[in-house]
Order: C-alpha cells, then sequence, then structure tokens
C-alpha cells in the first residue's frame, strides 16, 4: 500500500515539476508554500482593509459587501502572490505566473 502512495506521489510530482518547469521536490514545497502563506494573508487583511474603506455588509448590501470583498481579495492575492515569490526565493516562478494569469484575464497590454 505505501509502496502504490509513493508510486502516485512521484507520479503527480513529476508531473507539476513538468508543467511548472522546475526541478526539483524542494521548490514544489516552497511554491506551494507561497500560494498558502498569501492566501490566507489576503483573507486576514480582507476585513480590516474594507473596515478602513467602510464598506460594511450594513452600508452595501450582502451581495455587494461580498462581491467588493472578492474584488479586494483578488487584487491583493496578486500583488502579494508576487512579494511572497519574491520573500522565498522564487519571483521568476511566479511573476511568470502573474503575467499569464494577466493575459489571461485580458489585461495582456499591462504585462508585455
Amino acid at each position: 500500500m505505501f509502496y502504490y502512495f509513493c508510486a502516485l506521489n512521484n507520479f503527480f510530482l513529476g508531473k507539476l515539476k513538468e508543467r511548472w518547469g522546475i526541478s526539483s521536490n524542494w521548490e514544489i514545497i516552497v511554491i506551494l508554500l507561497v500560494f498558502a502563506v498569501t492566501g490566507s494573508t489576503a483573507s486576514y487583511l480582507g476585513k480590516p482593509v474594507l473596515n478602513y474603506l467602510e464598506i460594511t455588509p450594513e452600508a452595501f448590501s450582502t451581495f455587494g459587501y461580498w462581491t467588493i470583498r472578492i474584488v479586494l481579495l483578488f487584487i491583493m492575492y496578486q500583488f502579494m502572490l508576487v512579494f511572497f515569490g519574491w520573500l522565498f526565493g522564487q519571483y521568476a516562478f511566479f511573476w511568470g505566473f502573474e503575467k499569464k494569469m494577466l493575459r489571461r484575464i485580458g489585461l495582456k497590454r499591462f504585462v508585455d
């Protein structure tokens, strides 16, 4: 059973390495850590930023509040992803990741 788990794990890690263009398992761990830290930090900072901007469910409808919160978190996440990528030594990977994402959402003119 353990053998099959290890074989499956190596298969998926190999696919990630190939897709992301990285060479070591250590880089995968660092990249996944950056994604986790960035998501947690963006979520943690979202509410205080909205409170500072006086955006509350009472001031807006619940739908409006959550729409604004998600858009704000998305924007914060993009900046923090590159920052934390740089902090953890993976700037080139995350800058390429951001450029690809911005192209996909139609902001190609800002990255080329």
